[in-house]
Parts: C-alpha cells; sequence; structure tokens
C-alpha cells in the first residue's frame, strides 16, 4: 500500500505539471480533477475533489481547503499532499463532499489571493453542482489564518469553519500574515468574534505548537464565547505540535458536526 501511494503521488504529480485537466489520482473513490482560473489576467492551477456518491438531491456540500506556507506555488498539487488531502484519499471511497484546494503563489498570504480561493470555489461549485447552503472554510497554519480572514470578508458566505493551528495577530517572525480584515481594532479578537458569532465554528491547535502559538485560537475561542457565539469549539490537543491537522480531520465528531450545518 505504501509503495502504490508512492506511485500514485508521483503520477499525480506528473499530470499536474503536464497541465493535463484530467484526474490527479483515481482510486475506488472520486477523483483529484486538476482545474485552472484565471484571476486578474494569471492562470492559476487548482484541484477538486468530487465525491462518488452524491446524496439524493444531488447538491453535495462544498469545502473549501487554504493550504500552509510550505505548499505554496503553481503546480495545482502540492495543497493536496498535506493536511485535508491525505484525509480526503484516505476515505474517499465514502467522503461526501467537494474539496476545493487553491493554490497561493509563492511568498504570498491567503489574505492577499482571496479572489483567487473564491474564484475557485465559485467555478467547482458551479460545475459540479455543490450546494451553495453548505459551503465549509477550513486551513492549517497560513491557512489557518487565511480561514478566520476570508470567513472575515464575506460573514455570510460559509455554514461553518475549521481553522487549524491558526491565528488573528500578526505573526511574530512573519507580520504579513494575519487576519488582516481586523487589524487596527482596539481587540482584533472581540472584532472577528462579533463578526463571525453566528457562524458554527471548531477550532484545532496543538498545545505544544512551536511555529503559531496556541494562545491565538485559546484567545479566539474566548472571545466568540464572549460575544455569545451561537456554536463555537475548541479542541487542543495536548502532545501535538504544528502538525494538529492530522488528529483534526482524523476526529469523527468534526464530519457528523460539519455537515449538519447549513446557512
Amino acid at each position: 500500500m505504501v509503495i502504490f501511494r508512492f506511485f500514485a503521488m508521483a503520477a499525480a504529480l506528473l499530470v499536474a505539471l503536464a497541465g493535463c485537466s484530467r484526474t490527479d489520482m483515481q482510486q475506488d473513490g472520486g477523483p483529484f480533477l486538476a482545474r485552472e482560473v484565471m484571476v486578474d489576467g494569471a492562470t492559476h492551477r487548482y484541484q477538486v475533489f468530487v465525491p462518488k456518491r452524491t446524496e439524493a438531491n444531488g447538491k453535495p456540500p462544498v469545502i473549501l481547503f487554504l493550504h500552509g506556507s510550505g505548499e505554496r506555488g503553481s503546480d495545482g498539487v502540492k495543497p493536496t499532499l498535506v493536511g485535508l488531502g491525505p484525509y480526503v484519499r484516505a476515505h474517499a471511497d465514502a467522503f461526501p463532499a467537494i474539496v476545493v484546494f487553491p493554490q497561493a503563489p509563492d511568498d504570498q498570504e491567503w489574505s492577499d489571493n482571496a479572489p483567487l480561493a473564491f474564484a475557485a470555489l465559485d467555478a467547482a461549485t458551479g460545475e459540479f453542482g455543490g450546494d451553495p447552503a453548505r459551503t465549509y472554510l477550513t486551513g492549517i497554519s497560513m491557512g489557518g489564518y487565511g480561514t478566520w480572514d476570508l470567513a472575515l470578508m464575506q460573514p455570510q458566505r460559509f455554514a461553518a469553519l475549521v481553522p487549524v493551528c491558526g491565528g488573528i495577530e500578526p505573526h511574530p517572525d512573519r507580520p504579513t500574515m494575519a487576519a488582516r480584515f481586523v487589524q487596527g481594532q482596539a481587540d482584533p479578537f472581540a472584532a472577528a468574534a462579533q463578526r463571525l458569532r453566528r457562524t458554527p465554528v471548531w477550532i484545532f491547535h496543538g498545545a505544544k505548537d512551536d511555529a503559531v502559538p496556541p494562545e491565538q485560537s485559546r484567545r479566539m475561542a474566548a472571545a466568540l464565547k464572549v460575544a455569545g457565539a451561537s456554536d463555537a469549539r475548541y479542541t487542543e490537543f495536548p502532545d501535538a505540535n504544528h502538525n494538529s491537522w492530522d488528529p483534526a480531520y482524523a476526529t469523527p465528531e468534526l464530519w457528523i458536526w460539519l455537515f449538519a450545518q447549513r446557512r
């Protein structure tokens, strides 16, 4: 199985680099499809997982996944290799949602690329008949920051948020990585919580994270509670360092909760 996955991932990379618009990996379950979107005159590659099974109404839920710093680039494939992508591949036969994997360019933040993420989400939702009322946003690390920022930009867009090891304030070693929508506020956590208090949120972080301080998620969870958020949850893994995404996405209750949310 390990050998199979190695060659399958290698094949996926070759297909994407060749600019092919077909599958990057075909398992017994749904495929990952390579797609392109034009934003401000530039073409950006991205990937879409299409579920094998559709629901009775024919409109599957849609997840927008924002990758971390290490997956930036232009190949269109790296965002599927860390975070949500491996989980979806492992459960491709039963995973019920369309998953959209845009890619931020090298040395840029998600705050700089919100139009790209929204354009890929719109294109995939339209092409594959996704349910706009059950559209969810999640991301890891840089993408965790992006999850907060994109949700703040369009608070009515998403039925639920799952930020993983993200933050609100500018990162101490990388000030450009922040939820910029609320920067300049006296209390950016309180401002973000007020704007998102009606959106269900499940936050994840590792207690031993030495890349993004867990205090960022703790403070945001506390701010949501003070704001009277309708459904705000926080899970901190006591033994996890920065990689809190693997245990987060492997939490069975997360998916039951997520797919029950509707705008």
